[in-house]
């Protein structure tokens, strides 16, 4: 499997949102929520131009001790989040496969059933 963007509607507050999945599935960054599926997909070129680049990432400790990070775009605007690492060296392991995967990864659009890049 191919890295790979979903784009994806939330039945609780009717907002779109991204995700980033490895290429073993696993969600690497997740996005906040979208008024529509066209700002949702200038979020994810947002990050496919931001990903390469270390300056936009910001490597951070939650409150209970695990680590993850955010990516931002060049406002400063926090454009994507990691889930929860238990460690340091996961979470940077986590930034290099954003780095990797980003920039190429497909998007997979739920809401239409659709795939397109």
């Amino acid at each position: 499997m191919n890295a790979k963007f979903q784009i994806f509607k939330s039945p609780k507050n009717n907002q779109f949102y991204f995700r980033l999945l490895a290429t073993n599935s696993q969600t690497i960054l997740g996005s906040e929520g979208y008024t529509t599926k066209d700002n949702c997909k200038n979020g994810i070129t947002s990050v496919k131009a931001h990903s390469p680049h270390d300056v936009y990432y910001r490597r951070l400790t939650a409150t209970n001790g695990q680590h993850y990070f955010t990516l931002t775009a060049s406002n400063s605007q926090v454009i994507g989040m990691s889930e929860l690492y238990v460690s340091a060296q996961g979470r940077d392991n986590g930034i290099e496969s954003v780095k990797q995967n980003a920039p190429t990864a497909v998007i997979e659009d739920l809401t239409l059933n659709a795939v397109y890049s």
